[in-house]
C-alpha cells in the first residue's frame, strides 16, 4: 500500500509511522521547509494526568506506552519518564488534589499525594513555599523542536518514505490522489489530511461545516536553569482547565479562590518542562475569539515568572524565546479528534487540541485500524 500524508507536523508523522512499520510505503507532504505549528510551539509534554476519563485517557494512556516504545527506537525524541508534580499551598488546593488521589482511575493515572518534603526529594529544584503537591507518575516528555526530524531520519532509513517540504496540496484529483501547488500529482492508495490548524484552502473546500475551532496560546522559554528540573511541573489553576480534576471540592476551590485578573482574563495556567538543553519551557494562555490579535502581551509573562519564582526559590533565568501558537480543537471538547472520510480515499484527521503531542501516537494507530492498513 502507498499512503499520502499531507502535513508534516506530529499528527502527520504519527500516520506516516504508523504506515511505514505496518510494511507500507509514505510520501509525506509539507507547506513549508519545515513544520512550523503546534507541533514545535508546546511543551513536549505527554501529559496523562489532566485528561478526561473514558476515551481521552485511554488514549493518552495508549500513547503513552507508545511513545516509550518509539522513544526506544528514536533515542533523537528524548523521551523522559519524568512525571509531574502541581504544588499546592492551601487547603482548598489540598482538597482538589485529594479528590483527585480518590478517582477510580488515579491508579492508571500515577496519581499520589506527597508532603512538600517528599516533592522535594523527587524535583530537588522546587525550594518555595508550599504545603503538598500532586504528583503524577505517568506524565512524560519528549523534545517539541526536534521531534518530528528525528522521526523522519528513522522513517528514511527504511526505504519506505519520501519528504516533500515546500508543497502545498491543492486538490483530490481522484481515489487517494493529490495534486499539489507545483503541478505534481501523488498517487496512492490512501490520503490523510493532518493539516493541524491549517482549516482554510483544501481542507474548506472538502469539510465546510468542520465541527473545530482554532485557540491561540503564548509561552515562552529560558536560558539553562543552571540545575535539574526533574519533573514537569503545573500550578493549581491547571485544576480548573483538566477535566480530571473536576469535582466538588474543584467547585468549592472556583468559589472560594479566585485566579488572579491575569490569569483569569488569559485563562492561564502554569505548565513547565525543562528541555535537554536545560532551558525552560513555560506557559499558557488561551484565546479563543477570533480574529486573533497578531502580537504577544507582557502582563502573562510576568504572571508566569511570578509563579515560578515562587515554586523555585529562585529568580528565573533569563528569557530567551516568546511565541504564540495555533491549534485545531474540536468544539466538542470530550471529543479527542474529528475524523473524516471527506473524498473517496481521503480522510481528514484534526481538532486533536492542545493534546497533539501527547495523543498523537494513538490517534494514528487508530487510523491505521479503521482504515485497515
Amino acid at each position: 500500500m502507498r499512503v499520502i500524508v499531507v502535513g508534516g507536523g506530529v499528527v502527520g508523522t504519527m500516520h506516516a509511522w504508523q504506515a511505514v512499520q505496518r510494511g507500507h510505503e509514505v510520501v509525506q507532504i509539507e507547506r513549508e521547509a519545515e513544520a512550523r505549528g503546534a507541533s514545535l510551539r508546546n511543551f513536549g509534554q505527554i501529559w496523562v494526568s489532566g485528561r478526561a476519563g473514558g476515551e481521552e485517557l485511554d488514549t493518552a494512556l495508549r500513547a503513552r506506552e507508545l511513545w516509550e516504545r518509539i522513544g526506544a527506537e528514536v533515542p533523537g525524541l528524548g523521551f523522559r519518564a519524568i512525571g509531574s508534580l502541581t504544588p499546592v499551598r492551601n487547603p482548598l488546593e489540598y482538597a482538589v488534589a485529594e479528590a483527585a488521589v480518590a478517582r477510580p482511575d488515579a491508579a492508571a493515572r500515577g496519581y499520589e499525594l506527597v508532603t512538600a518534603e517528599q516533592a522535594r526529594k523527587i524535583n530537588p529544584a522546587l525550594r518555595g513555599a508550599f504545603e503538598a503537591a500532586l504528583w503524577c507518575e505517568r506524565d512524560a516528555a519528549v523534545e517539541p523542536r526536534t521531534a518530528q526530524l528525528h522521526l523522519r531520519e528513522a522513517l528514511r532509513a527504511t526505504g519506505r518514505y519520501t519528504f516533500l517540504p515546500g508543497r502545498e496540496v491543492r486538490e483530490v484529483v481522484g481515489p487517494g490522489a493529490v495534486r499539489d501547488d507545483h503541478g505534481d500529482v501523488h498517487l496512492g492508495d490512501a490520503v490523510v489530511l493532518a493539516t493541524g490548524a491549517w482549516l482554510s484552502g483544501l481542507v474548506r473546500e472538502l469539510a465546510p461545516e468542520l465541527p473545530v475551532r482554532r485557540v491561540r496560546l503564548q509561552m515562552m522559554q529560558t536560558a539553562p536553569l543552571g540545575e535539574p528540573l526533574t519533573t514537569s511541573v503545573a500550578d493549581t489553576d491547571s485544576f480548573r482547565y483538566y477535566p480530571a480534576y473536576k469535582s466538588a471540592a474543584l467547585d468549592e476551590l472556583n468559589a472560594g479562590q479566585a485566579q488572579s485578573p491575569v490569569a483569569a482574563a488569559h485563562k492561564m495556567q502554569l505548565l513547565m518542562v525543562q528541555r535537554q538543553d536545560g532551558g525552560l519551557t513555560i506557559g499558557d494562555t488561551h484565546e479563543y475569539e477570533h480574529p486573533f490579535a497578531f502580537d504577544t502581551l507582557e502582563e502573562p509573562y510576568e504572571h508566569l515568572t511570578g509563579v515560578v519564582e515562587s515554586f523555585l526559590g529562585r529568580p528565573l533565568p533569563k528569557i530567551r524565546h516568546r511565541w504564540a501558537g495555533v491549534y485545531a480543537q474540536c468544539t466538542d471538547t470530550s471529543r479527542v479528534v474529528h475524523r473524516q472520510q471527506v473524498a473517496d480515499g481521503v480522510w481528514l484527521v484534526t481538532g486533536i487540541g492542545g493534546r497533539g503531542m501527547t495523543c498523537s501516537p494513538a490517534v494514528a494507530e487508530t487510523t491505521a485500524n479503521e482504515l485497515g492498513w
